[in-house]
Order: C-alpha cells, then structure tokens, then sequence
C-alpha cells in the first residue's frame, strides 16, 4: 500500500531524512517511534506530500507521490491524516466539519455526506455532539472528530502524526481506542506515536528512528523482546520509555 524507498529530505543544508526505506503492506498498523527531532513526523508527513522530499521515491497504492503529474489533492483525499493539533475548523460544526470536503472534494450530495458524517459520529462517540463547535469539546473528543473526519473520505490508509501527545492523561484511552478498533478492522495505518502500549497492542511492525534515519524496522515481538537483538540508541529509549 505505501512504498518508501531511499528517501532524503533537506531543510536548507540540514538534513533531516536520511535514506529512508520501508514499505506498508494493505491492512498493516506500522508505530514510528523515536526521539524528538529523529524525523518521525517529517517522514509520515512525506507519506501524502505535505512534506516534499529532495530524493528517493514514495509509491502508494501505485501512485508516485513525488511526480509532478501526480494530483496530490486526490491523493491526499485517499490517505486520511489525522494531526497532533486536532485541525478542524472553529467556525464549523462538527457536522460542518464532517461533511465539507466530502462534498466538495468527493462531490457527494448533502444528504449522503450527512449520512456518513452521522454514522461515523456514532461510531467515535459523538453522534449527540453533532452540533456543537469544536471549541466546546474537550481535546479528545476534538481528536475523534478528527478521526471521523478523515474516515469520511473512504480512505485506504491512515497517517496518524502523535495524535494523542496534546492531550490530557485522561483522554488518550479513548482517542487510542478508537484507533485500535480502526486496527481490528483491518485499515492500513502508520502511526507516529509514543504510546508503547498502543504499539504492543496492535502493531504488525515498529520503526524505530534516529537522527533522521531509520534504524531499525522489525516486527512487534522482536522489537520489544528484551533479549533481542536491539541498537544500543532502541535500548536507551526504550529504557526511558518503558514502565518500570
């Protein structure tokens, strides 16, 4: 579903990928871990093009990122994102919020938007709330609209860039179990995160990153086996990181 291959990406003379490859089979959950400023959240952001990248390639479901031809608002419609900062629109409803870019980008009429807009409400909690502002939810209750958001447009995978590390203690378990549930039923995700339980839970595979590389990629059990075969850099974090 997602191939990323050689990927380096420069701000000015710093940089900040350093060869990049992993690819993201259909129906996969990917965590990306890593120290702050290792490129975790630039790389998934390179993923839908929100971030240019300077080399390599990134194919998703057979579509170059990188080619100039290629129409990245069509893409980015398939590839939903959901952000550490919530991004909904304070002006709209949640509704509003819901059914905007279904309409406009997927050209659905009202009454279906709404339809699926409802449903997908429901399914994250907060089908009662449907008429609120966002600025009258709480931040986790922001995020699953987030969420629903982004499911709205029928997507074929999900970027999820630290979407619980704005949030209060309290109200990551039910954005986190929302994104496990997505998990169950089998959508292609990559989830930049810290949340180690989440990762334990229902990863296929961890990233672990660097200093703008990747330095390891290895699936779930390996990764956090304490007699495995871990960089010197894991141990360290996952020292830190780990409960005790």
């Amino acid at each position: 579903m997602i191939e990323i291959k050689h990927v380096s990406k420069w701000y000015g003379s710093f940089q900040v990928l350093t060869d990049c490859t992993t690819s993201i089979g259909a129906g996969e959950v990917v965590v990306v871990c890593g120290p702050s400023g290792s490129g975790k959240s630039t790389l998934i952001k390179t993923v839908n093009a929100l971030e240019p990248f300077q080399q390599g390639e990134i194919i998703v479901n057979g579509i170059s990122v990188g080619d100039p031809k290629t129409d990245l608002p069509k893409l980015r419609a398939k590839v939903g994102m959901v952000f550490q900062h919530f991004e909904l629109f304070p002006h709209l409803s949640v509704l509003d919020n819901l059914t905007l870019a279904q309409t406009k980008v997927l050209g659905r009429g009202k009454d279906e938007a709404a339809d699926r807009a409802l449903k997908l409400l429901d399914r994250v909690g907060l089908k009662a709330h449907q008429s609120k502002y966002p600025g009258q939810l709480s931040g986790g209750q922001q995020q699953r609209v987030a969420i629903a958001r982004a499911l709205s447009m029928d997507p074929i995978a999900m970027l999820f860039d630290e979407p619980t590390s704005a949030l209060d203690p309290e109200m990551v378990n039910e954005v986190l179990d929302v994104m496990v549930d997505l998990a169950k039923e089998g959508m292609t995700m990559m989830v930049v995160t810290h949340e180690m339980g989440f990762a334990r839970k229902v990863a296929d595979r961890v990233i672990f990153m660097d200093g703008g590389r990747i330095v390891e990629d290895t699936g779930k059990d390996e990764f956090f086996d304490p007699r495995g075969e871990r960089s010197e850099r894991a141990r360290q974090f996952l020292s830190k990181i780990l409960p005790h």
